[in-house]
């Protein structure tokens, strides 16, 4: 799921409809202890909570607008949440991210310009994690996989590229490929699943690059086996296609494939990753691959404009989260499990008639929760839990997956690793309970 730095449709958990519009922190009780507030207590009597009843009465656009910037200011507000991405943050808090960057980087030497100096040594330090022969960076996803891919089409012959209905640029990115590189994007499958290489072998046309983005983001955060994925690359290697790998967040896919990076990569002719999705960083993204395709991704990333005169404090704070975040993500990873748990068990025990969080066992540090409520009805909830206790379990929108189906994404930070699998059980409940009120009664807007 690629990076586009700000504009990667419903990227970097928060989808790209929302305006990043900040507000002044509207009145609301507040916790006493950092701790969450118990949830057993008196509830506030409804004459208590006239915002709830102004924005029913609000016109629809206007009223989830409202609701955005009312999740927004309780995220910033909040005593504990899950994860607390950067991208929400102060500039000031966000500038504090480069504190500590003379011992990234020698900051003696001249500024970078037109991509030489830090670009340079970050470019450097991707490809020998990744262990392939280089790695250009770019400032948004978007454009390094357009080049890769426009680069591998000159080579094969082909503009036809395989890939995934759900997969970000067939999703997220406003038909780019065929817009602006002139590239013929093709669906192996649209099952949500990643894709298997019985559909690679069988698919009905010939295409030059098979682009597989790991984790499907848009499908649960999915990730196929080792083995299923070895078994896709060989299919369309059969088929004399090469292999691009949508590696937005490949950098916490370890965990569940059981292997370091560079063997990761090692599968694939190229790969993208993101510099800001999972490392926290200002923005950016990187192509690595074989030398003579990076050399050419360059001359194409002048002509995209993504050649910028000086980047070094975006490419500062992409070293500082492969120095500091990246270590962390296999920790983050495992407590995404602990919290999945907790969830659908306090799910469970709150009588929610039909919840699901999927995966079950997470494959990275992210999932979907999907509930039988009105996606507005869940999310009015989730803010409220939030503005009332100074706890938010869930942070990120919610959406309308179907008739009365809601669905929403988790994700678990270094916030998140102090939460209990007791404590997540606890909010779950509170939460619930917000969320039949939001509905009218114990049992008002469930889908059965």
């Amino acid at each position: 799921m690629s990076d586009t730095a700000g504009q990667d449709g419903r990227r970097d958990g928060w989808r790209a409809g929302e305006a990043d519009r900040r507000q002044p922190e509207a009145d609301r009780p507040q916790p006493e202890t950092d701790r969450p507030q118990p949830e057993t207590g008196r509830r506030q009597p409804q004459e208590d909570r006239p915002q709830q009843e102004e924005d029913r009465r609000q016109p629809e656009e206007d009223r989830r607008e409202r609701l955005r910037e009312r999740r927004r200011a309780a995220h910033r507000a909040a005593r504990r949440v899950l994860a607390r991405p950067g991208f929400l943050s102060t500039l000031r808090e966000r500038l504090a991210l480069l504190d500590g960057a003379a011992g990234l980087h020698d900051l003696d030497e001249a500024a970078d310009q037109y991509g030489d100096g830090v670009v340079e040594a970050l470019e450097a330090r991707t490809a020998a994690l990744l262990g392939t022969e280089d790695a250009a960076f770019f400032p948004t996803g978007t454009m390094a996989q357009q080049v890769a891919l426009r680069c591998w089409a000159g080579r094969t012959g082909s503009p036809v590229v395989a890939l995934h209905a759900l997969s970000h640029p067939e999703v997220h990115e406003r038909h780019a490929f065929s817009q602006v590189s002139g590239l013929r994007p093709v669906r192996v499958t649209s099952a949500p699943r990643p894709p298997t290489a019985e559909e690679v072998r069988a698919y009905e046309e010939p295409f030059g690059t098979l682009m597989l983005e790991l984790p499907l983001r848009d499908a649960g955060f999915l990730l196929p086996s080792f083995e299923e994925l070895t078994e896709v690359v060989e299919a369309a290697r059969e088929r004399d296609a090469v292999v691009h790998f949508d590696g937005a967040r490949l950098w916490e896919s370890t965990v569940h494939f059981g292997r370091p990076l560079e063997e990761i990569a090692g599968l694939a002719d190229s790969v993208y990753v993101s510099f800001y999705k999972s490392l926290d960083a200002y923005g950016g993204a990187a192509l690595a691959g074989p030398r003579a395709l990076v050399e050419e991704a360059k001359v194409w990333r002048h002509r995209y404009g993504g050649t910028v005169f000086q980047q070094f404090p975006t490419a500062l704070s992409a070293l500082a989260g492969l120095e500091r975040e990246l270590p962390r993500l296999p920790e983050y990873v495992a407590h995404a499990r602990v919290v999945a748990a907790a969830l659908r068990e306090g799910l469970a025990a709150a009588g929610v008639p039909w919840a699901r969080v999927h995966p079950e066992v997470p494959h990275t540090h992210e999932f979907q929760v999907w509930l039988p409520y009105d996606a507005d009805t869940a999310a009015r909830a989730a803010v409220r839990q939030g503005e009332e206790t100074g706890t938010l379990l869930f942070a990120r929108p919610w959406d309308a997956a179907g008739p009365g189906l809601a669905r929403t994404e988790i994700g678990v930070g270094a916030e998140g690793l102090d939460w209990t699998a007791a404590e997540v059980a606890a909010a779950t409940a509170g939460f619930v309970s917000r969320l039949r009120e939001e509905a009218g009664g114990p049992d008002g807007g469930v889908r059965r």
